[in-house]
């Protein structure tokens, strides 16, 4: 009898659609910002940090899926629990920076500043492991 060698089929990456829905906003604001700056002269640079920080933030919060955190919390406290009260905090924070450096509050101070440098460089980790090293 002669056996086969059967090959692996190899697993597509997929990007969460989540995950895909948010970097979809976050590129419409950017290119809305660039078309009414470049055809209509009208400059919403106060308000593009705002509006990026509050749609991470939001996107952060949905990927977190509160509501399974809060009922696995009760049973047990694991890895993927971590992950997601991270996850969950990151969002939070964005948010707190989004309506921190809205133009009519403006709040300029160092801690701001680097919270939203920390939250960009999460962002981009989580773009480069959704992307290139999750199997879903």
């Amino acid at each position: 009898m002669i056996k086969r060698e059967v090959k692996p089929i190899k697993e597509k990456r997929k990007v969460s659609t989540k995950f895909a829905g948010i970097l979809a906003l976050i590129s419409i604001t950017g290119f809305v910002e660039i078309i009414l700056t470049q055809f209509f002269e009208i400059s919403i640079r106060e308000y593009s940090a705002f509006f990026w920080l509050i749609i991470m933030g939001i996107g952060f919060i949905i990927i977190s899926k509160p509501k399974h955190l809060y009922a696995t919390s009760k049973k047990k406290f694991d890895e993927e629990s971590f992950s997601r009260l991270t996850t969950f905090v990151i969002g939070v924070m964005a948010i707190i920076a989004a309506i921190l450096s809205f133009p009519s509050v403006n709040i300029v101070h160092p801690i701001l500043s680097a919270t939203m440098g920390i939250i960009s460089i999460i962002s981009i980790i989580f773009i480069i492991v959704q992307t290139w090293i999750i199997k879903v």
